[in-house]
This record gives structure tokens, sequence and C-alpha cells, in this order.
């Protein structure tokens, strides 16, 4: 006979089974589900402060990592107002003031080649700690450049240390970044040029008002503080996963991964991936052919890729935006504003809308992704670049004529910060197998800075043959080039892994219909691999 209340369980065990369990009844069934409950939401609060911690340390590895970026922004932005105090002191030419500006970004492709190698060498974060001291070399130079001859030295330098860290910031966060947030992470070193632009602009502004032969110098100099950060970064950041798998320390990139990861169940997942991408899961090494032979002679899958990152990198300057900021003070001159200071003022309205707009690229590259905010930055700029043309040949130097003006090259830095100035980097850093990543980055960013350079350098004497608005309706023309080349060659990456980018560059699929391919086909060529 059994006790009142008390059942027999499935398993021949004694329980409670049969015991009503009211609201005010005194016992508790002890297969009660609470427990349980109250340890999922233990492990729910571990996880939510685990994904804080490791969202704030990504962050943090992102924005140190692009503290070199505001160097070359700083240049762009202080060196647009710094010449005309450069020409009064040191007494140069036009032609002079067209290399002076335009040399570094000419010099830079040597940073940027020399990048991509030493990256592979010595790590992705001691390369960003040479482009810093590289920089404070050459920005110490031209602080106290006695001629113009002495302040080409430090430009070189200067140059060169942009190109190292131009090339290596991109690549780095791409590696270091999980998949979810790797469009906005990797736009950081552009946010961070665009900040360098505006105080640049900033400082301009700022100590305009000094001697002309003390402000251009003080202007330059202040560009060496952000390098002085970049030494405290060196003990913040870690070094890339994939670069420590490169050198088969494995445990070093599981290390790092756990991280940089929210979840800890992904981590092996994503190591594996790496391992596989590296050819090292079997303990081999890479193929025999170089790396520089593999860009020379590239498979058809490459050749996809280098179509699409050297030409994103080639449109994104040959559209014209650094002559629109090197440059802005003699465009808003040409249309009408003679006054120094409210040049310079003008400016600063330019840098603002520049900075304002990256931000909302940053919202919106991993939710729209990648191709859609580079249709509405070519297409918007396509309509500033012909609408300033417009303005500067037809309109005159009236009131009207300098509104127009000021709202076009706001209205062009606005479009190119919301698509292709991120997108481009972001792009480049994502679509090269690991192998080949760096130096085939450091080829885009050659591209990049080589055409930077000829427009910068070529701006001046094109728009006196010209005039400046023919010169912006040139610029207008390429603008539409570029929305095709987006249409044609450029694919969405957006929710991919690096890994699984690499596979969809292999499917025929890449060509046609703007080089849509599902992530579905990607998934069933890893499993079919």
């Amino acid at each position: 006979m059994g006790l009142v209340g008390v059942g027999e369980t499935g398993n021949g065990e004694m329980g409670l089974s049969s015991v009503a369990l009211g609201t005010k009844n005194k016992y508790k069934r002890m297969d009660s589900q609470l427990p349980d409950e109250d340890e999922d939401a233990s492990q729910h609060q571990l996880q939510e402060k685990r994904s804080k911690k490791t969202r704030k340390y990504v962050l943090a590895c992102a924005i140190f990592a692009s503290l070199n970026s505001v160097l070359l922004g700083y240049d762009v932005g202080v060196m647009s107002g710094a010449i005309i105090f450069i020409q009064e002191d040191l007494k140069i030419t036009e032609v002079q003031e067209e290399v002076l500006v335009g040399i570094l970004s000419i010099v830079s492709l040597f940073g940027s080649l020399a990048g991509g190698k030493t990256s592979d060498m010595i790590g992705r974060k001691w390369t960003m700690a040479l482009a810093a001291v590289v920089f404070q070399a050459g920005a110490g130079v031209m602080v106290f450049a006695p001629s113009f001859e002495i302040l080409m030295v430090g430009r070189l330098l200067a140059g060169i240390g942009i190109g190292f860290g131009v090339m290596i910031a991109p690549v780095y966060i791409a590696e270091i970044s999980p998949t979810i947030a790797r469009g906005s992470l990797t736009s950081f070193p552009e946010i961070f040029i665009n900040l360098g632009i505006l105080l640049g602009y900033v400082s301009n502004y700022a100590f305009s008002g000094l001697p002309a032969h003390i402000n251009w110098r003080i202007m330059l100099g202040v560009g060496i503080l952000p390098s002085v950060f970049i030494g405290f970064a060196l003990f913040i950041i870690p070094e890339s996963p994939r670069w420590l798998v490169i050198q088969n320390r494995v445990d070093e990139a599981r290390s790092v991964l756990l991280k940089t990861n929210e979840n800890e169940s992904e981590v092996e997942d994503r190591l594996n991936e790496i391992l596989v991408a590296a050819d090292t899961s079997s303990g081999g090494k890479y193929e025999e052919k170089s790396v520089t032979r593999e860009l020379l002679s590239p498979s058809p899958a490459l050749r996809r890729m280098l179509i699409t990152g050297f030409g994103i990198q080639c449109f994104q300057q040959i559209t014209g935006i650094d002559a629109t900021v090197y440059y802005s003070p003699e465009i808003f001159g040409e249309a009408g504003i003679e006054d120094k200071t409210n040049l310079l003022a003008a400016t600063v309205a330019v840098g603002v809308t520049k900075t304002v707009f990256i931000m909302v690229a940053i919202l919106l590259i991993d939710k729209l992704g990648r191709k859609p905010l580079l249709y509405v930055s070519t297409i918007g700029m396509t309509a500033c670049l012909f609408s300033l043309a417009f303005t500067l040949t037809f309109l005159g130097k009236g009131q009207i004529g300098i509104a127009m003006a000021i709202l076009s090259v706001c209205g062009n830095v606005a479009f190119f910060s919301v698509g292709i100035g991120p997108v481009c980097w972001v792009l480049t850093s994502e679509i090269f197998p690991l192998r080949l990543r760096a130096q085939a980055g450091a080829l885009g960013a050659v591209g990049n800075r080589v055409c930077s350079g000829l427009v910068a350098m070529s701006f001046l004497s094109v728009s006196n043959a010209i005039s400046f608005g023919g010169t912006f309706f040139i610029f207008s023309v390429v603008s539409a080039v570029s929305v095709a080349f987006v249409y044609i060659f450029v694919p969405e990456t957006k929710g991919k892994s690096l890994e699984q980018i690499e596979l969809l560059f292999q499917t025929e699929q890449w060509q046609g219909e703007g080089g849509q391919v599902e992530l579905g086909d990607v998934e069933h060529l890893v499993q079919k691999g």
C-alpha cells in the first residue's frame, strides 16, 4: 500500500507527480523546471556580458588601427590651406605648388607596395607602428624646413609612412572583425580620414591669423599628434589571427579569436576556415608559386578579384575627390569668394559634411550592403560634379554661383563619404584570398595613391587650360562610368565570411546581373569542396 499523494515515476522511482501543486500547496515538484530556467537566465547574462566585452574590444582595435588614417586625412585637409601660406613664405611657383600637394600621394605608393610584403614578414600590427614612425620623421622635417627642397624631403618621408598606414589598416581590421560587423568596422579608416580632413580644415582656420612664416609650420606640426597615440595602441591591439595562422601560431590565433568573437562555439569554425584557406591544416605551406608571380599571372578567379579591387580603388580617386578637397579654396575662389578667412571657413563646412555622412555609411553598410551604397554614391556624385561644372561655367561669380558651388562641393563629398569612400576599402580588404590579401590589397592601394597623385598634381594645370568648369565636366563623365563599373564588376559581399567571398569569385555566376551570387550558392560550393 503506497503513501497518499506519492506516485511511481516512469523509471520505477517514487515521486510526487500525483500531488496537486496549487499556489497554496507546500510541496514542490522535484523535477521542476525552475532551476533550469535560472541556469538559462544566468547563462544568458554571462553571454550578454561576454558579447558586450567582445564588441568593446573589437571596437577599440578598429579605432586604434585606424589612427594612421587620420594622418592622411589631416595632410589632405591642412595642405589645402597651408599651401596658401607656404606659397607666400617660400615664394614657390604654381608648378611647385602642384608637385608639393600631389607628390605625397605618388610617393605613398612605395609605402603601400612595401607594406604588403612587410606586413607578411613582421605582421600587421608592427607594420602600423612602422608607418607611424616614418610619418613622424617626415612631419618633423617639414615643420623646420627652411626651403622648398627640404620641405619636399619631409613630404617624401611622410608619404611613405602614409602609404604603409592606408594599406595595412583595412586589411588588419577585416581580418580581426567578426563577419556580422566587418563592413562597419572596416569602414573606420575612412571615418578617420574624414576626421583628419576636418581637423586639417579647422587647423587652417585656427592658425591662419598668425604670421605666414609660422602658421603653416604649426599647421603641419599638429599632424604629428595622432601618430603618438599609435604607440599606446600597440599595448592594446592583438596581432591578426589570420597572420598568426600563416606563421603556424595556431594557439595564439585561437586566443585572439576568443577575444574577438561573441560566441565561443563559432571560434573553432572560424579557425578551421582560416586553416583551410591558409593550407596549414595538413601541415603544408603555400604552393611553390610565389605571390608576386601569382599576381602577375592570375587565375580567372584572381583576375576577377583584381579587376574589382584595383578598379574600385582607381575610380574612388579619378572622380576627383582629392581635387575637390585639396583645392576647395581655389574652387570657392573661382566661384567668387575672395577673402582668405571666408575661403577657409567654407572649407570647414566641406569637412563637417564629409565627416557627418561617413557616419551614415557606417550605420548602413552592414544593413543595406556594399553595392546599394555604391549606387547611391556614384549616381549622387555624378549629379553634384555636373552641377558644380555647370555653376562654375555659366553662373558667374554672384551670390547664386557661390551658394551653388558650396552646395555642389558639399553634396559631392557627402555622396562620396556615404558610399565609394569607405566601401572601396572594405571591398579590397574582403575579396582577396588570405595568402594574397596583404600584397593584393597593397596593389589596390597603389592604384588609389597613383590616381590621387595624378589628379592632385594636374588639377590646376588642366583647369588653367580648359577652365575649372571644364575639368569638373570631365570628372562628372568619369563618375558616370563608375556607375557602370559597379553594376558589372562589383558583387555583394555583405554577410559572407572572408573565406566564402573567396569562393564566390570562383563561380561563373560572378558574371551577369552585377555579379550577384547568393549565400546559399557559396555554401553549396563549400560543401562541394
